[in-house]
């Protein structure tokens, strides 16, 4: 970033949903330019590619046809996200794996392939983690291990990049989002249980993009007041 109210454009990975839609719709609100990386487009007019973020050499593509669409960016926001509830014993490999595949493995195949424009723009990297990558819950074995590999993640490719690339680490907890959408009953919170705005995190979320160079955000706790799993 080259001053401290340009945000300029952002790629953000899960875009047409969710979270991701929430966040590149905070960036253009901004000034800046967002482009989406994910399986659908989005419903906003934003350029967008196409893209199975589990399959780390489709990732890496998406993010080099982004650039010479739109031109390279100026940070990287990843928000896919995906979940496999159950037991160890009863959630099949496959789908176990896939969880991994997406939130951890898809993460790092685009902030890798977006690596070398954000070095040389002194750019900014947000992995989007979960309040579930700081305190584990039972029956989400694969979910929270993605996620409290996200920390570790980046926490290291701060300490890597330190002084070429901002990198900062949003934590939520639980979204009034359709991530729950199509879990059974027992896996889905309450009608009454205390979940935010999508749009609400986003938008403090941008405090990260709008830092002078040099300051640094390093990670963003975001939580309902009564969230039940924070701290």
């Amino acid at each position: 970033m080259s001053t401290e109210t340009s945000i300029g454009t952002v790629y953000v990975t899960g875009g047409a949903s969710g979270l991701g839609a929430a966040l590149a719709a905070a960036v253009e609100k901004r000034g800046g330019r967002p482009a989406v990386l994910d399986r659908q487009p989005p419903e906003s007019p934003h350029p967008y590619e196409q893209v199975d973020l589990a399959d780390s050499a489709a990732a890496e593509q998406a993010v080099e046809r982004l650039v010479d669409r739109v031109g390279p960016p100026d940070a990287v926001i990843t928000a896919a996200g995906t979940d496999a509830c159950g037991g160890l014993g009863t959630v099949p490999a496959e789908q176990w794996e896939h969880v991994v595949a997406v939130n951890l493995f898809g993460t790092v195949a685009v902030i890798r392939a977006a690596l070398p424009h954000l070095q040389r723009r002194h750019g900014r990297v947000i992995t989007v983690g979960s309040s579930l990558g700081l305190r584990p819950a039972g029956d989400a074995t694969a979910y929270c291990s993605s996620k409290y590999a996200i920390v570790g993640f980046t926490r290291a490719l701060a300490m890597e990049l330190a002084g070429t690339v901002g990198v900062t680490m949003l934590v939520p907890a639980g979204m009034r989002t359709h991530f729950f959408d199509g879990r059974d009953e027992q896996y889905r919170p309450a009608d009454d249980a205390p979940l935010m705005d999508p749009a609400d995190v986003a938008e403090t979320a941008m405090c990260v993009l709008v830092q002078p160079p040099g300051t640094e955000v390093r990670e963003l706790v975001m939580t309902a007041s009564e969230e039940p799993s924070w701290p």
